[in-house]
């Protein structure tokens, strides 16, 4: 599950995330379980709207370093 977004083209956080998805770029969408649901709840229905498939099994320090950044990440999409 995390293979993929560590090693495919991706952006993390929430802002990069969503303008992925708006653009059509997002092929797969992972949500940190531990993040706020203000949050990610917005993202889910966004990706539900759009087809876009969405992981919810990892926490936000998980994401964080699949995606290779320092802290903790609420959102991540693989491009593609």
């Amino acid at each position: 599950m995390l293979s993929e977004l560590a090693s495919a083209k991706r952006v993390a956080g929430v802002k990069q995330s969503r303008k992925a998805i708006r653009e059509g770029r997002a092929k797969r969408v992972y949500l940190a379980c531990d993040a706020d649901e203000a949050i990610t709840t917005p993202l889910a229905a966004e990706c539900a709207a759009a087809g876009i498939p969405v992981e919810t099994r990892c926490t936000m320090a998980q994401i964080g370093t699949a995606c290779r950044v320092a802290v903790g990440a609420s959102a991540a999409v693989v491009l593609g």
